[in-house]
């Protein structure tokens, strides 16, 4: 009793400690690591090394999980507050280093105020109750016809847990995800154990590598997890609704053999294990979150679907481990390196299954890339997206404009060259971060010269330049390219599939 006491004295007196420091400091404000699309995604003065989320689901896609999300971050200057990323949700309490914190939400921030600032170069310890909504209309959760899978890309990880939203900060994750009995429960990385108390289970998960926020993945249903050998017995695991495995296994078999292409594209594949996650839901977008790439069910079933345009589809979300995902964007402006890369490869994999020529679709981009450039912005430089619709982000000019991009640097330096510096990109800056101008450095270095007046024309420019090794392409008076993308599939009807366009939406898959 004496013991339970003090504890009590000590948390009152931490908290009236709180409230008092709190009163000193100017009101709550949202901040950001000022990113040219998202300036208020992100936060300064710390960095994350680890989240811990736990979430447990009642059984019902339209109630909040209750969820405790724990991180650990070193601090990278003094701080008398932590601003985190975190909206849609009801926080319930906060601990820092163990100790109760004052909170407050200010825009889309959850801003903390611990009962003694945190010193710049020290660990600290975030500990929040919450709940994690799958409500919103903006990402996040999205319901599916069993349960539950995330989708964060662009800025809505912060929509399911509090953290540092922003893909400059990658972390090493581990899931704790509670469901009833019955139900299946899968995220990134590999498992770690499997525990069942009295009505539910509970799965842990955990990363090999670090990763973005915007890449995580929880999905939560009547799911059938199936496993076999990928390259060199690195381990694949799908993940689909038990109802379709059969069906769906003609699709799934392939991917060992997509990964193999791959490695001989670049290398190595970069993670512990890869699978594709078939979700029973209308999302208009497929998505290449880590280790566990999300993709629409229809994409499958849907028989008007070619089946070499289906792989290519899947080749272009599990190229995005490596462009994307092992080397993430340091900026949402170097986007293009992501989908254009992924553009690349989903191309050229159609070029050698399909019916349409790299140089045939390229030719195509060329005709509408001023159309796509005037609508979006030119690569490297993208418009901000619509206010209150992150994903108008997802323009053509990311897709295959970028891809085009691509196509002429290799018209510029050469096949050997080009191929040289895809597989040194991946390699240098594996799991790490990168910016466009260290993708620009390094093809000037392998080409062994200054490639800066290329860049500034391909990348940053109004007006497409003319393609090196090709005078007589023409930009055209295409039909206007669709400004954005409800989602991370565009929008406008096709009457056949071509590679990168889903002919109910004309558009790149994500």
């Amino acid at each position: 009793m004496l013991l339970t006491s003090r504890r009590l004295r000590a948390a009152l007196l931490a908290a009236a400690s709180v409230t008092l420091v709190a009163a000193t400091l100017p009101a709550p404000a949202p901040l950001g690591i000022g990113d040219p699309l998202f300036p208020q995604l992100g936060n300064p003065g710390y960095d994350v090394i680890t989240y811990d989320l736990d979430f447990t689901y009642h059984g019902d896609n339209t109630k909040p999980l209750d969820a405790i999300t724990k991180i650990n971050a070193l601090a990278t200057e003094r701080l008398e507050r932590i601003n985190l990323d975190f909206t849609q949700g009801e926080v319930r309490s906060v601990e820092v280093n163990g100790a109760p914190a004052v909170f407050a939400t200010a825009g889309e921030d959850l801003v903390v105020t611990p009962a003694e600032a945190v010193e710049a170069g020290s660990r600290m310890r975030i500990t929040v109750s919450h709940t994690s909504d799958p409500n919103g209309d903006d990402g996040g959760w999205v319901r599916t016809s069993d349960g539950l899978v995330m989708a964060n890309q662009a800025d809505a990880a912060h929509r399911v847990f509090p953290g540092n939203d922003h893909p400059a900060d990658k972390a090493y994750f581990t899931f704790r995800v509670t469901v009833p009995a019955g139900l299946t429960a899968v995220a990134n990385g590999q498992p770690e154990a499997e525990t069942r108390s009295g009505g539910a289970t509970t799965w842990v998960y955990r990363t090999r590598h670090p990763m973005a926020t915007e890449l995580a993945q929880v999905s939560i249903g009547t799911s059938a997890v199936i496993h076999r050998d990928g390259p060199d017995g690195k381990p694949v695991r799908d993940v689909v609704p038990a109802a379709d495995r059969a069906k769906l296994e003609p699709w799934l078999k392939k991917t060992p053999d997509q990964m193999r292409w791959m490695e001989q594209q670049v290398g190595p594949y970069p993670f512990e294990t890869y699978g594709v996650l078939i979700a029973g839901a209308n999302t208009g977008f497929e998505l290449e979150t880590q280790t566990l790439s999300l993709f629409e069910r229809s994409l499958f079933t849907r028989t008007e679907y070619p089946e070499w345009y289906v792989d290519s589809v899947m080749v272009h979300e599990l190229a995005h481990q490596w462009f994307g995902d092992s080397v993430s964007p340091r900026t949402w402006s170097d986007l293009w390196l992501n989908e254009g890369h992924a553009s690349w490869y989903e191309a050229r994999y159609a070029q050698e299954h399909g019916d349409k020529s790299m140089e045939t679709r390229m030719r195509d981009a060329y005709r509408q890339s001023d159309n796509w450039r005037a609508a979006g912005g030119p690569p490297a430089a993208p418009e901000p997206p619509t206010p209150g619709h992150p994903i108008s982000l997802f323009r053509p000019v990311v897709y295959d404009g970028s891809a085009l991009v691509l196509y002429a640097l290799r018209e510029e330096i050469g096949d050997g060259s080009f191929r040289l510096l895809e597989r040194e990109w991946v390699r240098d800056h594996r799991d790490g971060t990168a910016t466009t101008a260290d993708f620009t450095a390094l093809a000037s270095r392998i080409a062994g010269r200054d490639l800066s007046a290329f860049f500034q024309a391909w990348l940053y420019e109004r007006k497409t330049p003319p393609m090196p090794g090709h005078p007589d392409w023409r930009v055209g008076a295409s039909p206007k390219a669709p400004e954005s993308r409800p989602g991370h599939g565009a929008a406008g009807p096709a009457a056949a599939p071509v590679p990168g366009q889903r002919p109910e939406q004309g558009a790149k898959p994500e």
